[in-house]
C-alpha cells in the first residue's frame, strides 16, 4: 500500500514539462510546435477530402466552386491544426490551475476542451459528420476498454447484429417517406441504389386492397404446357399492393443480382486502386489479390440482403393483402442474415450512429425528444477526448489506423509523451505504447518530434 501511495503521489506531482513536452521546458513553445507540425498533414488530408468531393459532383467546377473548395481546405486545416496545439495548451493550463495531475486531466479533459473550442472554427455543415466519425471510432474504443477490464464480452458477429438493426431502422424510415422530410440524409441514396426506388415511401398504394376472387383452374402436370404455365405464373405473379411493375419473383431475383454485381465491381475496383503502384511495376499478384473469395464478400452481402428483403416484403404483402411500412422490420431483420458475408465493424458503427442521429431528428420533429443545443460539438469533444485518452494511456484499445493518424497529425508526438509517472493508474500505459510502436513499426530513432522548438 505504501508503494502504491508513492506511485500515486508521483503521478499527482508530475509536471507538464516531464509529461507532455519533455523535449522543451516552455509550454508555449510546446503548444506552438504541435500546431506547426499539424499544418502540413492537415492541409494534405483536407485537400484530398475536398478535391474528391469536388470530383464526385461529376461536373466541370465553376470559379465559385473552386474558391469555396480552397477556403474550405484552409478553414478545415486551421481547425485541425488548432486542435492539437490547444490540447498541449490545455494540459499545461489545467496542471497550473489545479497544481497537480488527476486521472481525467491527463488526456480526456484537456482534449475535450481543446476539441470543443477548435471545432467552432470548422464549417457548421461539417461539424456533424466530424462528430459522427469520431463517435464511430470512439464507441469502438470504449468497448475495447471495457473488454480489457473484463466488464463486457464481445458476441460472435456482434457487428452484423448492429448493422442489421441499423439498416432495418433505416428501411422503416425509408418506407415511411421520412427520408424526404425530417430524416434527410445521403445514406438513403445508397439504400435506394441497393434496393431500388420501388420500396421508397411514403406508400403510394391503398392501405388495404381486395384479393383476387377468381380461382385458377388446376394444372395437369402430365403435359408440358402445365410446367410452362407454372413458369408463367411465377414470372408474372404480383400482388396489387406491390410497388413494383414486374412479377414478384423476377423483382426479387433481379434485385439481388444487381447489388451483387455492384458490390463485386466496387470491391475489385478498390483493390485495383489501392494496388495501382504494384500494377504499374508489374508486381501485382492477381490470383492472391483479385481472383479470390474475398472479392465476392461485399457483393454477396448486398445481393443476398436485397434478395431476402424483397422476398419477405412481397411475401408479407401477399399474405396480409396490403402494404405497410412495418413490413420493413421483419424483412430487414431476415435480410440481415446476408450481411454475415461482410462483418465490417467500421460500417456497422457508422450505420448505428447515423440511425441514432436520424431517429433523434425524428423524435425532435414529433416533439417527443428535446433538442440539445450544440449537441454535435459536445459529442465531438467527448469522443475526441476518449480517443486522446486511449492513445496516451490505453494505446492497445485504439484502432491502429487511428493511432497512425494521430502520430502523423501530431508530428510524431503521441508516442513520445512520458507516461511513466502514470503507471500508478494500473493501465501499464508505457507497455501498451511500446507494444503499439512495435506492432505498427513506428520509427522512434529520433529523440525529437517534428518542430520540437526546444527552449
Amino acid at each position: 500500500m505504501a508503494a502504491q501511495s508513492k506511485l500515486l503521489e508521483a503521478a499527482f506531482e508530475c509536471s507538464c514539462h516531464a509529461y507532455v513536452h519533455p523535449w522543451t521546458s516552455s509550454c508555449a513553445a510546446a503548444a506552438a510546435g504541435m500546431m506547426l507540425a499539424e499544418v502540413a498533414p492537415s492541409f494534405r488530408t483536407y485537400s484530398t477530402v475536398y478535391l474528391l468531393a469536388l470530383i464526385m459532383r461529376m461536373r466541370v467546377p465553376r470559379l465559385q466552386d473552386l474558391w469555396r473548395t480552397l477556403t474550405g481546405i484552409l478553414q478545415s486545416t486551421a481547425f485541425l491544426s488548432m486542435n492539437g496545439g490547444l490540447f498541449i495548451f490545455a494540459v499545461c493550463l489545467l496542471r497550473q490551475l489545479l497544481g497537480r495531475f488527476y486521472f481525467p486531466t491527463v488526456a480526456f479533459l484537456p482534449s475535450f476542451l481543446s476539441s470543443w473550442l477548435s471545432i467552432a472554427v470548422e464549417r457548421p455543415e461539417r461539424r456533424t459528420p466530424l462528430a459522427m466519425y469520431v463517435a464511430n471510432v470512439g464507441i469502438e474504443t470504449v468497448w475495447k476498454m471495457l473488454e480489457s477490464r473484463g466488464w463486457v464480452r464481445s458476441l460472435p458477429n456482434g457487428q452484423v447484429l448492429i448493422m442489421g438493426l441499423s439498416i432495418t431502422a433505416l428501411m422503416f424510415l425509408y418506407r415511411l417517406g421520412l427520408h424526404k422530410t425530417v430524416a434527410k440524409d445521403a445514406t438513403f441514396k445508397g439504400l435506394s441504389v441497393i434496393l431500388g426506388k420501388e420500396e421508397e415511401g411514403p406508400l403510394k398504394t391503398p392501405t388495404v386492397t381486395t384479393t383476387q376472387s377468381s380461382r385458377q383452374r388446376p394444372l395437369n402436370f402430365q403435359s408440358i404446357s402445365a410446367y410452362v404455365q407454372v413458369y408463367d405464373r411465377l414470372r408474372t405473379a404480383k400482388h396489387p399492393s406491390c410497388p413494383h411493375r414486374q412479377g414478384c419473383a423476377p423483382y426479387a431475383l433481379y434485385g439481388g443480382l444487381k447489388p451483387f454485381l455492384g458490390g463485386l465491381g466496387l470491391q475489385v475496383g478498390l483493390k485495383l486502386l489501392l494496388n495501382i503502384s504494384k500494377i504499374v511495376n508489374m508486381k501485382m499478384q492477381w490470383r492472391k489479390q483479385i481472383f479470390n473469395k474475398g472479392s465476392l464478400q461485399l457483393g454477396l452481402a448486398l445481393g443476398s440482403f436485397s434478395l431476402l428483403y424483397k422476398t419477405i416484403s412481397c411475401g408479407l404483402r401477399h399474405t396480409c393483402g396490403h402494404d405497410n411500412a412495418l413490413f420493413a422490420i421483419p424483412a430487414g431483420l431476415i435480410g440481415s442474415i446476408g450481411l454475415l458475408r461482410f462483418p465490417n465493424t467500421t460500417v456497422a458503427m457508422y450505420l448505428m450512429w447515423k440511425t441514432l442521429q436520424l431517429l433523434y431528428n425524428w423524435g425532435i420533429a414529433e416533439g417527443k425528444l428535446p433538442e440539445v443545443p450544440y449537441f454535435n460539438t459536445i459529442m465531438y469533444g467527448f469522443f475526441t477526448g476518449v480517443l486522446f485518452h486511449a492513445a496516451i494511456l490505453e494505446a492497445r484499445t485504439l484502432r491502429p489506423s487511428y493511432y497512425n493518424f494521430l502520430m502523423k497529425i501530431s508530428g510524431n508526438r503521441i508516442s513520445r509523451f512520458n507516461v511513466l509517472p502514470f503507471q500508478a493508474y494500473g493501465l501499464k500505459s508505457q507497455d501498451q505504447i511500446n507494444y503499439v510502436i512495435k506492432k505498427l513499426k513506428i520509427d522512434m530513432t529520433s529523440p525529437f518530434p517534428i518542430y520540437p522548438l526546444t527552449v
